[in-house]
Parts: structure tokens; sequence; C-alpha cells
């Protein structure tokens, strides 16, 4: 068979088309499983690849999209069983053709079905062992793992590592994404390609979600920050409902057109999805060029960057403060909070930083005594839940840092490595597999005096990293800050290291305040340092955003070195600047009179005591005690209509304009709901739901998380939701509207084929003399869909659902 590894990045390759659309044509009756056709109708299925490798295609894709333990729950056969028949059929098909040594069969894994904690109900380990268990059973015989149509970063990386601890098979993986240009739980492009690219796929890119022209922004994101080849496979446009059916807009020469455009940028893989036909995929392959266009991905400048699920930092010459207020070393405070294992100081800490300014925040959980391993498989869910923040996991521990990379939702910084062979051997296997960046620390057994010593050091831990496969970029060095009191002549020494590590090609950092420690007015010297610091190339300084002081010194400095173009973000933070000035001889004070009383900085930061700020932020371990505490002394009505409802309606404007994302959208929900729980406690009688309001998925649609996530939004706002869950019958939704008498009705599909069992449950709601409005959404839906469909409203999202409700006077 021809090395796809040697491919890869230099042949022009074509996947399939769509397998549903090609199921329905033969007769797949909405609702059907078609993974059970692989045992049924073997036939059917080995024509339907034979029909895409006669127009051209390199690869067949398995008819195992939705072939999971959870999904198949209820089929008439066991998953694996129909596992191994589709992938028996993919090789019988290219066998009959002849084309088992120049075509390759990929592993089609689809998303689990359930949301993955915190919005939903699914462990991390569950769902990479779901995955796992799909790959196992039929990994001798498929080339390619395919992890697409993935709208959860955090599945995306639960695949990638099932298919890296459980095979050696390439991994393609493809995301969806939302006209927004994120996908469903908030990630862009450029986030998804950081993370997945560095946890080691040999491919990605994007499929579904939306037409090639309409997919144009984000198809180019990737191809701008994609250093591996990139795979495509849209929809043949936006989909329409006309006369019954589902209908796509392209034609197969529209679709090409499109899509030609994209291999002259670079894409290097083109296929076709929902829509899409052999048709299509023959015309492909008769205009797109043999060969990828020599803006190939791997000819592209590298950038180090580090993610959240949902926001990217780059190293790119701008100062990038760390937030070091999530260390218990020397703080009595929170060393206390994590010995009793309360981690609620570490939440409010984490949002007061973020608020303060910080781009990335150091999490060390390393106290005696304490389970560090544990603790921060527990933490760092938690802190990812309250802030899009990338996070720096720093501990001395290779199994504490192995088990917070393990569930960071993200691409880490991991503090750190030195010198010494043990430790690089401990830990650089921890930040390859993973797929994140490292701080290299210029010691071994002590820390060097001199500057070349250090840059020795950095050298030995770049090489060390480079031999394990991490890029040299991706190591970020600390020259380590001394102490001014003990030893003032080395002071320079660092400064001269990291202008030296800064001209080798790599980044640096140091922790600040070190140089202060046993002198008087230390902020007067930390700033002082930190200012000499960022002119010899210092790029991430460790530090306290809460220091005004400090972080008015970076803001000038990035208008001063026109890094703050025009002086924007300067002005913007400083413009309220009160400043004071001290008696002569008393400089120490005036610097830091002025310090107090610049409040751009710091302006904003909330108050972690104050219940909408509790609810807005997610804190939903400390709400239910606040609540109590506000209803000591204000009316229950009082606290809905003055504090709860405006704070969750800030949520949601911060959700509409695109300032937090559904994770904290779903967090500020339930937080919602609790402090709900509290207050519908103390009611006599005014405190009865809204609603009710019905909602369900129709029949033959098996896939329920955007219902489940407009549930928990609604109920947030006091509606009284009831749910019938999915794949419910036309008559079991007529039936539960007599009972029931809601307010208003819900429908919910994700896939084309279903749309039609929906314009049958309005019919038939309305066949049965029910008046009361009926809404629906979905990730096909579209107000035309909608109106053709007879729903009374559309909702594009779970805040638009409440917004509909609220129009409704509901």
């Amino acid at each position: 068979m021809l090395d796809l590894k040697e491919r890869l990045g230099k042949d022009m390759l074509i996947f399939d088309g769509a397998m549903g659309t090609q199921l329905q044509e033969a007769g797949l009756k909405v609702g059907g499983i078609p993974e059970e056709l692989n045992i049924d109708d073997p036939d059917l299925i080995v024509s339907i690849h034979e029909k895409y490798l006669k127009a051209g295609a390199d690869f067949i894709t398995t008819n195992t999209f939705g072939c999971n333990r959870l999904k198949m729950a209820h089929s008439k056969y066991d998953m694996k069983d129909m596992l191994r028949a589709a992938c028996d059929n993919a090789d019988r098909a290219r066998r009959n053709l002849g084309r088992e040594n120049d075509s390759y069969i990929a592993l089609d894994i689809g998303p689990i079905g359930t949301m993955l904690k915190p919005i939903g109900t699914l462990s991390f380990d569950e769902a990479v062992d779901i995955i796992a268990e799909q790959i196992e059973t039929v990994k001798d015989k498929v080339d390619v793992v395919l992890l697409e149509t993935q709208t959860d970063l955090y599945e995306v990386k639960a695949g990638i590592l099932a298919a890296r601890e459980h095979s050696d098979l390439p991994i393609f993986v493809t995301m969806t994404f939302e006209a927004s240009g994120r996908s469903m739980t908030g990630t862009d492009a450029e986030t998804f390609v950081n993370v997945a690219e560095n946890l080691g796929v040999s491919a990605l890119g994007v499929n579904c979600s939306l037409g090639p022209d309409e997919l144009a922004p984000i198809i180019e994101d990737i191809l701008c920050n994609s250093h591996i080849p990139v795979l495509i496979q849209p929809n043949a446009g936006i989909p329409k409902f006309v006369n019954g059916e589902t209908v796509y807009e392209l034609t197969a020469d529209d679709f090409v057109k499109s899509v030609m455009g994209f291999a002259e940028k670079g894409v290097s893989i083109c296929g076709g999805c929902c829509g899409t036909s052999p048709e299509f995929i023959r015309k492909l392959k008769e205009n797109l060029p043999a060969d990828v266009k020599p803006s190939e991905a791997s000819k592209r400048e590298y950038m180090p960057k580090v993610s959240s699920a949902t926001k990217t930092v780059r190293f790119d010459g701008s100062v990038i403060v760390c937030g070091e207020r999530l260390n218990p070393t020397g703080k009595k405070k929170l060393q206390a909070a994590l010995r009793e294992s309360n981690f609620d100081m570490l939440v409010s800490e984490a949002l007061n930083q973020e608020e303060a300014g910080a781009n990335v925040l150091d999490l060390n959980v390393g106290l005696p005594g304490i389970d560090e391993a544990e603790t921060m498989k527990i933490v760092v869910p938690m802190i990812q839940e309250v802030t899009g923040l990338p996070l720096q996991l720093d501990s001395s521990s290779a199994e504490a840092l192995e088990t917070a990379c393990r569930y960071y939702n993200g691409r880490p910084l991991i503090n750190s490595v030195n010198g010494k062979s043990a430790v690089l051997d401990a830990i650089l296997p921890v930040v390859k597999k993973y797929g994140g960046m490292v701080i290299g620390l210029t010691l071994e057994e002590g820390v060097p005096l001199t500057a070349p010593e250090r840059v020795e050091h950095a050298k030995k831990i770049i090489a060390r990293a480079e031999s394990y496969g991490i890029r040299k970029e991706d190591v970020i060095i600390d020259c380590l800050t001394l102490t001014a009191s003990a030893q003032q002549k080395e002071v320079a020494e660092t400064l001269k290291a990291v202008s030296e590590v800064r001209k080798m090609g790599n980044h640096t950092v140091l922790g600040v305040s070190n140089v202060s420690f046993g002198l008087p007015n230390r902020p007067l010297i930390n700033r002082t340092f930190l200012t000499m610091a960022m002119n010899a190339g210092l790029d991430m300084p460790i530090m306290n955003p809460l220091d005004n002081g400090m972080m008015s010194c970076i803001d000038a400095f990035n208008l001063l070195m026109y890094k703050d173009v025009a002086g924007e973000k300067y002005i913007e933070r400083h413009a309220g600047d009160v400043t004071t000035t001290a008696p002569a001889g008393n400089a120490g004070q005036a610097a830091g009179a002025q310090a107090s009383n610049a409040g751009g900085a710091n302006a904003g930061a909330g108050d972690t005591n104050d219940l909408g700020y509790m609810i807005r932020k997610g804190m939903k371990d400390v709400v239910k005690a606040k609540t109590k505490e506000e209803l000591a002394s204000k009316d229950a009505m009082d606290v809905i209509n003055n504090t709860i409802i405006p704070a969750l309606n800030a949520v949601g404007q911060d959700y509409e304009k695109g300032r937090i994302f559904l994770p904290q959208l779903i967090a500020a929900a339930e937080t919602t709901k609790l402090a709900f729980e509290v207050v519908q406690e103390s009611f006599t009688g005014s405190g009865e739901k809204r609603g009710p309001v019905l909602i369900a998925t129709v029949e033959g649609d098996v896939h329920d998380i955007g219902k489940n996530i407009v549930k928990v939004v609604c109920e947030s706002y006091g509606y009284q939701m009831i749910d019938l869950g999915k794949d419910v019958k036309v008559s079991a939704v007529v039936e539960a509207a007599h009972k029931y008498n809601p307010k208003a009705i819900g429908l919910s599909a994700l896939m084309t084929t279903t749309v039609v069992n929906m314009k049958k449950t309005i019919e038939a709601l309305h066949a049965d003399g029910i008046t009361c409005p009926v809404f629906v959404g979905g990730a096909v839906l579209t107000q035309e869909i909608a109106d053709e469909i007879g729903a009374d409203r559309y909702s594009s999202d779970a805040m638009d659902a409440v917004h509909t409700l609220q129009d409704l006077g509901i």
C-alpha cells in the first residue's frame, strides 16, 4: 500500500462525500439506525463505498458515525459487531475495485452524543474509554482514525488521547464551527489548531457546519495557524426545506469552484459532507491539482502559544502577565484552604487575577501532606469552569503534572524542568504527550552566578527537549531572579542572561518579586526590575496582577516600545488615573501613592463576595450560602429582581456579544438555579415558576445536547421545563401537551433527515387542538426552515430560546 504518511502534505488527497444522502436515496427511513445496515444490508454499504472509489476518492469513511456504546445502546446488534462489519464492508469495496493498495479506510468516529463535564454529565475518563473501545475493536482493519463533526475541544482531546494510547494509526480530526467562527462550546479555529496539532494529529480541519463559501474565514484561519495538512469537508451549501424534504443549494460545479480556491491556498485533503454525492467527489478529482501547492503547511512560521478551550495567548513579543496568586508559597490562607479542600479561595483568586488583566494563571497546589495529583484533577477543571485564561501547571511532581495535563482543556504551559537529567527524563515525556509548552530553569544543583553559565544550562535543556520531539520554541527559559539584598551583583547577570536567551530565539520568564526580598519599599524595586527585565527581553513576568504599579509599568512599556499601537490600551486603562505628589525627599511614598490611585490597570475587578458576581462567574460552591445571607436582610423578590435577574441578564448579554462562551453560560445558569432554590424556600406563594414549557428532540433524532442546554438555561430564568427526552414519537408529544397544558412547546432536531418529523409533530399538535406556540431549534434549523414547517418561532441558541419565551409573555 502507498505510504500515507509519505503522501500527506505532498499529494492532493480526496475524501468521500456524505453517507447519509446515499442511504436515504436507497430507502433508509427517517429515524433508522444507519449502522445496522452494515449487517442488514452490507451490499448497499459496499456499493456506496464503490461509487466514491470509482469517483476518485482516496479515503472511504466507514459507516460508523454514531457507533459507540452510548448511542447504540438500543440497537438490535452489538456495537462491536457493527463496527467490524462496517470495516469489512469498506475493505470489500476497495478489493472489488482493485484499490486495496492505493486507497485508505478511515474509521469514522462522530461525537459521543453526551456533553463532557462540567457542561454535561460525562467524565473525561469515560469519554476516553468510549472512544478507545471503538478503536480497539477495529484498529487492525482501518488505516486512519477520523474524529469528525466535533463540537467540544475537550472531547477532541479525549479522542486524540484514546487513539494515541490504543493504536499507532494516523489521526485526522475535524471540528464544526458556527457562523461566529467558534464551535458550539466556544473554541475558535486558532485554539483548535494549537491544541490538536500539538497533541500529535496527522491532519486537521473542518467538516459539516456550513457551505464552503460560508466556511471561508474559518478555513483561512486554520490555514494561517496550522503546520500540518489541512482537511476540509464542507456541506453542499446551507440546507433548505422544500416540499417536505431537506435540500442543499450548491451544485457539484459550484461546490468544486469554491473548494478550488482553498486548494490554491494550501488545503491538501478535500471531501464533502452533508448533501454531497459521488458526483461532487468525481468533479473534485477531475479539477483539483495532483500535488499540493507550494504554500504547504509545514513551511509556515511557527509561533509558540498556550490555550484554554476558548482563548489562545501568543508568545509574539508582547508582554504576557502570568498571575502568581494560585501558588500557596508564602500564602498562609491559601495553604489552609488547600489543606481543608476548600477550593473556593482558588476560584476567587483566579477571577480576581483575570479581571486585573492577567493573561495566564500559574496553578500550584503543592503542600506537604496533600495528594497533589488528586488535587490537580479536581482543581484544574474547577478553575477552567470559571475562567477562560490558559493555565501554567506548576509542580515539582511528574505525577501531579501528568494528571494536571491530562484533565486540562487546552494546551498547557508546564512549570517546570531544570538541567538535571532525572528531571528532564521525567517531565519532558509528559510535555510531549500532552502537547504542552515547558519552562526550563537554568540550574542543576544550584543557581549559576553568571549569565554565560545560565545560558549553557538553557542550551542543554533545549537540546534535550528537541531530542524528545519538542520544538525549541516551545521551551520558555527562566533565567532566575536572585535577591538583591543577598546577591546584588548577580541581579545584572539575570538581565544579561535574559538578553542572550532572547538572541537564541527562545522566550523568557522570570518570577519578578523575588528580587526585593528583605528590602524596604519592595514595590519600588519590583517595578524598576520589571522595567529593566522587559527592556532586556522578558516575555512573561510571573507576578501579582493586582499590583497596579506593576501592571501600569507594563502598560507604559508597551506604549513606549510601540507594542501598544496608538496607545489605545494605555489610554483606555489610565485615562482616569489620579496622581498625588508626596513631599520632597519621599519619592518612594510618592510612587506608592501614584500606584494606589491608578485604577486603570485593575479597573472593574469584581467583588467576589457579591451575589451578582457569584452568579455571573458561576461560583456554584458558595452561592447558596451567600443567597441565604442576602435573604437575612432582604425580601426574596428584592433579591430576585435586583440581584439575580440583572446578573443573569448580564451573563446573557456577554454571551450574545461573544465575551463569554457556552461553558461560562452553563456555569452561570446552574449557579442561578442553586440561588433560586434557596430563594424559593422563603417564598409564601409569590415564587411560582414560569411556564410550564414542554421540550423534546423529535422522533428519529437521538441527539439532545442542544435541547439539554436550552433546558438548563431556561430553568435558570425560572421556567418550569418538562423534558420528554430524545427520539420522542409524534404521538408522545401530543399526549404530553394535553397532560401538562404547556404555555409553549420547544422541538429540537440535529439531523436534516428528522426535520420532516418536526413538521409532522407541529401538524399533529395543530390537528389535535393544541394552540400554544411552538418554537424550534437545532444545528440544521434556520428561520426559513422554521417558517416552512409551520413553527411559530425559531431560536438559534439557548439564550435566544429565553428571549423567545419572554417575547411570548411566558
